[in-house]
């Protein structure tokens, strides 16, 4: 049995930031479980390019406003308390939020909890 608190995760290894969010990450594939956890914030006023080609995320919104566009058809899908969104088809997408968000979020395959996002928004496959 696994049992953490958010408290314990901030500001830890497990607290992974880049420029445009910030991921406490709750679960990771070390864990065992077969998929991670993460309680994401993404920072008000950004613009993020996403594309988890070799990953299905899971996204349930918990705080805050904005959108994600998929690149492909332009179609923008608003997002409040409430949301969720599955990336089931690899959709590469634009996340944006003049108010900041809060998500949960779930990966398959669980990440390890070192990934970055290369150029164009990816991570990289399982085991790479």
């Amino acid at each position: 049995m696994i049992v953490r608190t958010l408290e314990e995760i901030i500001g830890s290894e497990r607290d992974t930031r880049a420029q445009n969010w910030n991921s406490r990450r709750l679960l990771l594939r070390s864990d065992g479980a077969g998929f991670s956890l993460h309680d994401t914030v993404i920072h008000p006023g950004t613009e993020t390019l996403i594309w988890y080609r070799h990953h299905v995320e899971a996204v349930y919104c918990i705080e805050g406003e904005g959108e994600i566009e998929l690149t492909e058809t332009g179609t923008v899908y608003p997002l409040r308390p409430g949301t969720l969104y599955t990336l089931n088809g690899h959709e590469r997408h634009w996340l944006r939020t003049p108010t900041g968000l809060r998500m949960i979020c779930v990966f398959n395959p669980p990440l390890t909890g070192k990934e970055i996002h290369d150029a164009d928004g990816v991570y990289p496959p399982a085991g790479a």
